[in-house]
């Protein structure tokens, strides 16, 4: 076991700990088991009350049964729990013991019997809304928002030229309306109708902003180490790129690569060397990793990405960084 008996009565609960006394529901139990698995798993510990008395498992045996089967009986789908006995001294003095349930961290979406969804935040299990359920899917790969069908759009919507071309690249030996088809479920039947999933529309539509108004890219540089507003307001640069995602991320590295100083001097060896003030692969993961990753802190805001620079007479010391991303 992880703590000792004495860790267990005083430790205080938390994100991945907490503490039930045995003559709670065991269907209550699940939203905790629930919560946990759905988080970054956790420890509960069944015998002590939350006042931190300590009243054990013997005397509730039917109960504690019924708590044995909540994992599998109450939530959907069921959390791999592995439970431990151990021995304890309860409030009275008398040899008794405790039930402690550890719930590994689950890359399923977990609910409770009623479907209701819940996740551990700091010592409470909090219940999700639909839009928190429907994030915590996405982030979970449950459910992706790229393959989400595009209110209203349709095959019209794709660059079919651009698609012909990208299979030209790829040696993809059938038509481009073909490899829209068949390929990554970027066409789907929604209500009747065909409409282009959210990665259609991102990779290989006319005009993605059309659908996602905040699908784009923009680059801001300031005159020091830090942004200032109103009268103090020191942008020097402000450039906006949109188009698909391979537009915006061949046009913002492009746009970037001619923002960086180059510094020339003459080396030991009598010849004249040239480097960039940042090295080109740091900022360019940081410009894709901005523009293609998965987890946006609001996916319908997707790809909405800020690219900073921050320009100073003197060199930026490589713990204050060049750019600043938020997605």
């Amino acid at each position: 076991m992880e703590f000792t008996l004495e860790e267990l009565y005083t430790k205080k609960e938390g994100q991945t700990y907490d503490r039930k006394s045995a003559r709670k529901d065991p269907k209550g139990l699940s939203n905790h088991i629930v919560a946990f698995a759905n988080a970054d798993g956790g420890m509960l510990v069944i015998g002590i009350e939350d006042d931190f008395t300590v009243t054990g498992i013997d005397d509730y045996h039917n109960n504690v049964n019924d708590i044995l089967r909540v994992p599998f009986d109450y939530c959907t789908p069921s959390v791999r729990v592995t439970t431990e006995t151990i021995e304890c001294t309860d409030k009275n003095g008398n040899p008794n013991h405790l039930l402690v349930m550890t719930i590994p961290q689950s890359p399923e979406l977990h609910a409770n019997q009623q479907d209701e969804v819940y996740y551990r935040m700091g010592d409470k299990s909090k219940k999700l809304n639909f839009d928190e359920r429907l994030q915590l899917m996405y982030a979970k790969g449950s459910r992706y928002y790229e393959d989400e069908p595009v209110y209203r759009s349709s095959m019209e919507d794709i660059d079919w030229e651009f698609v012909a071309e990208y299979c030209k690249k790829i040696r993809y030996p059938k038509s481009a309306e073909e490899y829209i088809r068949q390929n990554n479920n970027f066409v789907v039947n929604h209500n009747g109708r065909e409409e282009m999933s959210g990665a259609a529309i991102l990779l290989f539509g006319k005009n993605p902003q059309r659908f996602f108004k905040r699908a784009r890219v923009r680059f801001i540089r300031y005159d020091g180490t830090e942004a200032k507003v109103g009268t103090e307001m020191n942008v020097i640069k402000d450039e906006m790129f949109e188009g698909r995602i391979l537009d915006m991320v061949r046009s913002s590295l492009d746009f970037v690569r001619s923002q960086i100083k180059e510094h020339t001097k003459l080396g030991t060896d009598g010849l004249f060397h040239t480097t960039p003030e940042y090295p080109e692969f740091a900022w360019k993961e940081i410009i894709i990793n901005a523009i293609a990753h998965k987890l946006w802190k609001a996916f319908h805001n997707l790809c909405y990405t800020k690219l900073f620079i921050m320009q100073s007479h003197h060199r930026i010391a490589p713990k204050q960084g060049l750019f600043s991303c938020l997605s």
